[in-house]
């Protein structure tokens, strides 16, 4: 007669039992079917929870709108005239919306959609729902549905940082990896991974996936391919090419001593 559920970051997180599982996944190679124990997990802050009922987490960022109702519709989200970009959790009583200043349905794009806030309502009188009360799983899903627009459909030629909770995942992968791979000159600061090579050292920060080599500069180092993504061990089937490449650089840069590509050999020669 017990009750089996699927376990939420939230559930592992507030048994004190996450990095466990994820030390036990990568310590016997398991591969999820998707991201699960290595989910991003999204909590209130100081300052959503000093406003009480509205959250500012991504305010002020610019978004492409054809792209973004595009992905928040695969993950239930609703756009309307009247309501906006709206998600509805109807056992709880809840709707998730996400104010923007734009015209959805404008036939001229000339001003970029602007993320102003997210709120929760009670779903029958419309009232807003304190943060500290919304079930911490809705919470966290909905974020990470925002933190994916923001990533994903952002405005302009650079791809902003990756949120902390992403940051956090990938801390652990790289992590993990780096004692797979037994590379002793490879350790994790903050958001960047610092590898003390044998022609230098370098920095990959861990949400954008940009290279620097300490005294010279930035340094162009290609993307993995696509086709060579799964000779990289990730513990979920995800497509997650960012983490791949992130990976990819962290583990080249450490072994740059068998590095033979002259474009790479230049930059850091």
């Amino acid at each position: 007669k017990d009750q089996v559920i699927i376990a939420h970051p939230v559930h592992l997180f507030e048994a004190k039992d996450w990095s466990n599982y994820q030390r036990y996944l990568f310590n016997n190679k398991i591969v999820q079917p998707f991201k699960q124990v290595f989910r991003e997990l999204y909590l209130p802050n100081v300052d959503e929870l000093a406003e009480r009922t509205q959250s500012r987490r991504y305010a002020g960022h610019q978004v492409q709108p054809k792209k973004t109702l595009a992905l928040l519709k695969k993950r239930g989200w609703l756009a309307s005239y009247e309501d906006g970009l709206q998600k509805v959790f109807y056992k709880e009583n809840l709707v998730a919306t996400i104010y923007v200043l734009a015209d959805w349905f404008a036939p001229s794009e000339l001003e970029s959609p602007t993320i102003e806030l997210v709120r929760f309502e009670n779903r029958k009188t419309n009232a807003p729902v304190a943060l500290e009360s919304v079930p911490k799983l809705i919470f966290s899903e909905v974020m990470r549905d925002v933190d994916l627009v923001v990533s994903v459909a952002y405005v302009g030629g650079v791809d902003p940082e990756a949120s902390l909770s992403t940051i956090e995942i990938r801390t652990v992968v790289v992590e993990e990896v780096v004692k797979l791979l037994k590379l002793e000159n490879v350790i994790v600061k903050g958001s960047h991974a610092h590898i003390a090579g044998i022609h230098g050292d370098y920095t990959v920060h861990l949400g954008s996936g940009v290279t620097h080599k300490m005294g010279t500069g930035s340094l162009n180092i290609l993307p993995v391919h696509s086709g060579h993504r799964g000779k990289i061990f990730l513990p979920f089937i995800d497509d997650d090419p960012k983490s791949a490449e992130i990976l990819s650089k962290i583990i080249l840069l450490a072994e740059d001593k068998k590095l033979k590509d002259p474009s790479i050999l230049v930059q850091i020669g």
